[in-house]
C-alpha cells in the first residue's frame, strides 16, 4: 500500500504541474550545446507526430536522479542525471521517443480524467466509511471502507498507467525504427530500472515511480530488438560526439572539480576530457590552467562556437569582460542562430561599462529575446540595456517579461503599471504589456 501511496502522490504533483516551467519552481538549466544537442536527438521523433521542434518544448532539470517526464501539454523535462548516466545517446533518444508517445497519447488529460473520476469514488467510499462508523460505533469497520477507497484510485491509476505506458512504449518502438535508431538504448535503460524495482522507494530512480515498469514491457522491448533490423546499429556518429560533449560539460560543472579531475584527468587527450577538465581548472579559480585547456581545444577546431562560448563564460566570470566579449563575438559570428549565446555576448558588452557598447548590446538582446522569449536573464539584460539607454518604459516592459517568467506576479503588476505611465499608447511594447496585463494577470495565456 505504500508503494500504491507514493506512485499516488507522483501522479498527483505530475498532473497539477502548470503549463509555464519557470512558474513550478524546478530548477532548469539552460545551455545553448546542450539544447542543440537533444533538438538534434528530438526532431526526428517530433516530424513523426507531423510538429516541429518549436511545438515541442524539451526542458532540462538540474536534478542528479535517473528522470524524464511529461507535464503542462508539450513539454517534457529531462534530469541531468538521465544525460549524465546514458552511457550512449541512444538511451536518451529513447527515453524522448517514449515521452513523446505520451504526448500522443493525450495521456494528461486522460489522467486527469481518471484521476478525477477516482477521487470521487474515494470521496463516497469516505462517506460510507464515516457512516458506518456512525452506524456500528465500530471504527475496524470504518477504516476498511476508508481503505478501500485508497484501493479504488490507486487501481484506477495502474489501470490507466499500464495502458498509457505500453502506448508510450509502442510509439517509440515504431518511431526509432523510422528513424533508423537501435533500440537497445531503451531496453538498457529498462533493465537497469527492473533491477531497482526490490529497493526501497527513496532509493529508486524517480523514473520508475512515475513510470511503472513491469517484466511484460520489457520482454515486448526485447521482442522488438531482436527482430528489428536496426537493433545492430551503432547511434549516428554525430549523436555519440554531442552525448559524450555534453556528458563531459556536466560533469565539468556540476559535479566536484576535484572528482572532474580525478576522473578526466588521465583521459585528457580526447577533446570532451579537456571540456571537463577546463570547466573545473575554472571552478576552483586555475584561470590560467583554464584557458590554456579551452584555448588548445579552440586551436584544434577553431570553428567550434561553443568552445569560444566558454571561454566567453570563463572570462566574464573572472571579471574580463573586454576579453569575454571578444570570445562570444567570434562564438555569435559561428552560431548566429543561438539566442543564448548573444544574450551572453550582450552580457558581455554591458559588463564593459562602455556606453558606447550598450547600442550594440541592446540590438543582439532585442534579437535573443525575439528568437527565445522564454530566457528569463535575456529579459533582464535587456531592461538594464533600456535602462541605460534612458528608456526606461522600455525597460519596465522587458521587466514585466522577466518577472513574469520567474513568477513574480506581484512585480509583474507593479512594472506593468510604470510600463503603462512611460510608454506610449499603441507602441509595440504598449501592445505587449496590455497582453500581459489582459492575460496573464486575468488567469488566460499571452498571444505570441
Amino acid at each position: 500500500m505504500i508503494r500504491s501511496f507514493a506512485i499516488l502522490l507522483a501522479f498527483a504533483a505530475w498532473l497539477a504541474l502548470p503549463a509555464a516551467p519557470q512558474a513550478r519552481g524546478l530548477p532548469l538549466i539552460r545551455d545553448a550545446e546542450i539544447e542543440r544537442a537533444i533538438r538534434a536527438y528530438s526532431t526526428p521523433i517530433f516530424a513523426a507526430i507531423g510538429v516541429s521542434g518549436s511545438d515541442v518544448r524539451v526542458h532540462i532539470v538540474n536534478n542528479r536522479k535517473l528522470n524524464a517526464f511529461v507535464a503542462g501539454g508539450r513539454h517534457i523535462f529531462v534530469n541531468t542525471g538521465l544525460l549524465m548516466e546514458a552511457e550512449d545517446a541512444g538511451m536518451v533518444i529513447g527515453v524522448l521517443a517514449h515521452e513523446t508517445g505520451h504526448i500522443v497519447g493525450q495521456h494528461l488529460t486522460q489522467l486527469r480524467g481518471a484521476l478525477r473520476e477516482a477521487q470521487i469514488k474515494q470521496i463516497i467510499t469516505f462517506i460510507l466509511a464515516a457512516g458506518a462508523g456512525v452506524a456500528t460505533g465500530d471504527g475496524q469497520a470504518a477504516g476498511a471502507v476508508a481503505s478501500l477507497g485508497s484501493s479504488i484510485v490507486s487501481g484506477t491509476l495502474y489501470r490507466f498507467t499500464r495502458s498509457m505506458e505500453n502506448e508510450a512504449d509502442a510509439f517509440a518502438l515504431t518511431t526509432l525504427d523510422r528513424m533508423g535508431v537501435s533500440a537497445r538504448g531503451l531496453e538498457k535503460l529498462m533493465e537497469r530500472l527492473l533491477s531497482q524495482e526490490a529497493l526501497q522507494g527513496a532509493f529508486q530512480d524517480p523514473y520508475l515511480r512515475t513510470h511503472p515498469l513491469t517484466r511484460t514491457r520489457l520482454d515486448r522491448i526485447r521482442r522488438h530488438v531482436r527482430r528489428s533490423p536496426h537493433t545492430g546499429k551503432p547511434t549516428p556518429a554525430r549523436f555519440r560526439k554531442m552525448h559524450r560533449r555534453v556528458r563531459a560539460k556536466l560533469q565539468g560543472f556540476l559535479s566536484p572539480p576535484a572528482t572532474v579531475i580525478a576522473r578526466y584527468g588521465d583521459r585528457s587527450g580526447t577533446p570532451e576530457a579537456r571540456y571537463a577538465l577546463a570547466v573545473a581548472y575554472h571552478r576552483v579559480g586555475k584561470i590560467d590552467k583554464a584557458l590554456s585547456t579551452i584555448d588548445r581545444l579552440i586551436r584544434e577546431a577553431p570553428r567550434d562556437a561553443f568552445f569560444h562560448e566558454l571561454k566567453g563564460q570563463i572570462l566574464l566570470e573572472r571579471g574580463l569582460a573586454h576579453r569575454a566579449a571578444r570570445a562570444y563575438a567570434t562564438s555569435v559570428g559561428l552560431a548566429p542562430q543561438e539566442p543564448l549565446i548573444r544574450s551572453a555576448y550582450a552580457h558581455a558588452l554591458l559588463e564593459t561599462g562602455e556606453q558606447a557598447r550598450v547600442p550594440a548590446a541592446l540590438r543582439h538582446l532585442v534579437e535573443a529575446t525575439s528568437g527565445d522569449n522564454t530566457f528569463a536573464t535575456g529579459w533582464r539584460l535587456r531592461a538594464v540595456a533600456h535602462g541605460r539607454l534612458k528608456q526606461f518604459g522600455e525597460s519596465a516592459a522587458a521587466l514585466a517579461e522577466y518577472y513574469l517568467l520567474i513568477g513574480d506576479r506581484g512585480e509583474v503588476r507593479r512594472q506593468v503599471k510604470r510600463a503603462e505611465r512611460l510608454l506610449k499608447p499603441g507602441s509595440p511594447s504598449w501592445r505587449r504589456v496590455q497582453d500581459i496585463k489582459g492575460a496573464e494577470l486575468g488567469g488566460g495565456r499571452r498571444r505570441r
